[in-house]
């Protein structure tokens, strides 16, 4: 399942490489407010450029409709990057051209005019069979970047190879997010924990009232058939709760917060993992050789329904056993507390990773490896 790695490009002096980087950062009023995913990219850029090679990068930002956008220009993102790599020359958004999400073949063409080599450092895309991932390696030698290659050496071996016990954390929404994930690691993990909007329909599951909490009533069924397989999943005990009348995200519109058990009333939305349960979890963490977090554990923005993520990040912070962070939510939790730099390994991609433990492979991934190097 490896991929080509820049050695295998050889001599890059003097040649032309298309550069498929993620700079999809986020923008507000014509600046970048978190240069992260820029400066992710710049190992690879160091290495190239460094050995005399002509880089020319491309990317996608935001959700255009196939035209161009003045709110999703990266003229903000090719300034940083003048600053940060320069000489490195930055496309226009990819996703301005139908072309990029359609794979179209005509697209691939105008992408890879001029150009010698493509690298792919765009983990957090590679999911997508989009025109500039997957259509640059039928026609040119092709490698992986040095963060791409990281995610592919990190996260496989999860799924095959984990040091024990291996835990593995989800959180978020929608339990029909995770289906996949959950089948393809409940063969490997030793334990899941369960927290975050999709632990209420596992609670329903056991029979316990959610009032108004997240609900996939539709999955109740595939959540019975987990809890009772030989998978051992821990979900949450007790919860915390937001009253009638509340809002989230708007502490003065009232609604009391209050700590329940596994039963929520009529009128109540659980959004956050109780104390009780984030202690528990965090002992199961901390016996843990390897550990995998993806999905908030409540909605951490809410400062009233932050301690079970904050809880969950710092005893990922504090975890003797390998620590991987699934990236998305997950990630910003761990910015949000300060504890980025706590972790082993934190993804810079959300959906590509759960694909990647998923199936054990990405288009990107299977593109890089069809391509024929010399």
């Amino acid at each position: 399942m490896s991929v080509p790695s820049l050695e295998d490009l050889g001599d890059v002096s003097g040649r032309r490489v298309l550069l498929r980087a993620d700079f999809n950062v986020p923008v507000a009023n014509g600046e970048i407010v978190d240069d992260f995913r820029i400066r992710a990219a710049l190992p690879t850029i160091d290495y190239l450029t460094s050995r005399g090679a002509i880089v020319t990068a491309c990317t996608h930002l935001g959700r255009p409709k196939g035209a161009p956008d003045p709110k999703y220009s990266v003229e903000p993102v090719r300034r940083r990057l003048a600053e940060l790599a320069p000489g490195v020359e930055l496309l226009d958004n990819l996703r301005f051209d139908p072309g990029e999400t359609s794979n179209d073949p005509a697209f691939v063409q105008r992408l890879i005019e001029g150009q010698d080599l493509y690298v792919n450092d765009a983990f957090g895309a590679s999911h997508r069979a989009h025109a500039s991932i997957v259509g640059p390696p039928q026609f040119l030698p092709a490698a992986a970047g040095r963060l791409l290659q990281r995610e592919v050496e990190v996260l496989l071996p999860l799924r095959s190879d984990p040091k024990r016990p291996f835990v593995v954390i989800l959180g978020g929404s929608k339990v029909s997010d995770k289906l996949g994930v959950i089948d393809a690691l409940s063969t490997v993990a030793d334990a899941l924990i369960i927290g975050g909007g999709m632990c209420f329909t596992f609670l329903a599951a056991q029979g316990h009232s959610v009032g108004d909490s997240l609900l996939e009533a539709d999955q109740i069924e595939t959540c019975k058939r987990f809890l009772d397989s030989d998978i051992t999943i821990h979900i949450p005990h007790d919860v915390t709760a937001l009253g009638p009348g509340g809002e989230i995200m708007k502490p003065e519109a009232g609604g009391e917060v209050r700590q329940l058990g596994s039963d929520v009333p009529d009128g109540w939305k659980g959004l956050d993992i109780g104390p009780g349960t984030a202690s528990e979890f965090a002992d199961i963490i901390a016996d843990a050789k390897t550990i995998f977090w993806n999905g908030p554990m409540g909605v951490f923005e809410d400062p009233r329904f932050a301690a079970g993520t904050r809880v969950i990040a710092e005893a990922m912070a504090e975890a003797r056993g390998f620590t991987v962070v699934g990236g998305g939510d997950s990630a910003a939790a761990l910015d949000a507390f300060g504890l980025a730099n706590e972790v082993d390994h934190v993804s810079t991609g959300g959906g590509a990773s759960l694909e990647l433990l998923e199936n054990g492979d990405l288009p990107g991934l299977e593109a890089l490896r069809g391509a024929t190097n010399g």
